[in-house]
């Protein structure tokens, strides 16, 4: 499968997130943030870093992209989209996800390897994941805490859009120890945790990130 991977100015893990699509048996289709032009690919990753430098809101001027514009509209049509790190803050401005992304509730950025547990395996980027299962991959961030309303974050629990949560602690005080999201279609995901890193025995914490790059081509083969 073709999937295409946006760079922003200011974005950092583009590179790796090019570099685990294609270990994770896909070819990786670079895109620009000022071209309103998806090049065919069959999804989209959003990756992390500091998209236009953070000013404003993480993710509040990305969302004008011109790329973005072509984004929101495949993902509506269904187009699988993942959002990581900074990506899942530009989605959740893009209004594709609920709720926000906050500064860390200690005030200060974090990175360390993180412990999640796969709430939901049934979405477009977990699928080759067993539910429940416990993994372990990069986690650096300063604003990312989720937050929603409590209707919103009622709705979201009710309706399995739990993709992750982390366990033994909490690293950035988000509701529910929430580390990723779903949209009610399961083809658009946010994760604060880096799965681009965990993809190679060779560097990182393992292999534990790489279910999120195979998922795509094993339910285009189920």
């Amino acid at each position: 499968m073709k999937i295409g991977v946006v760079t922003f100015p200011g974005s950092l893990d583009d590179g790796d997130a090019r570099r685990a699509v294609r270990i994770g048996g896909n070819e990786a289709v670079a895109l620009w943030h000022a071209d309103a032009d998806l090049r065919g690919v069959d999804a989209v990753v959003l990756p992390g870093g500091f998209s236009y430098g953070d000013y404003l809101r993480c993710g509040a001027i990305s969302r004008f992209a011109p790329v973005m514009g072509e984004v929101v509209r495949a993902a509506q049509d269904g187009l699988p989209v993942l959002g990581i790190c900074n990506g899942f803050q530009i989605l959740c401005e893009s209004h594709l996800l609920p709720g926000a992304l906050i500064r860390n509730d200690h005030r200060k950025f974090v990175c360390r390897d993180q412990r999640l547990r796969i709430e939901n395996n049934r979405t477009a980027w977990t699928s080759a994941y067993a539910d429940g299962a416990e993994i372990t991959i990069a986690l650096k961030n300063g604003e990312g805490g989720f937050v929603a309303d409590a209707p919103t974050l009622e709705r979201i629990e009710g309706e399995g859009q739990v993709v992750a949560r982390y366990l033994e602690d909490n690293p950035n005080g988000s509701l529910n120890a929430i580390a990723g999201i779903t949209n009610e279609r399961g083809n658009v995901v946010g994760l604060m945790p880096h799965p681009e890193h965990a993809v190679e025995e060779l560097t990182g914490t393992g292999t534990d990130g790489l279910g999120f790059f195979t998922s795509l081509a094993e339910s285009a083969l189920a």
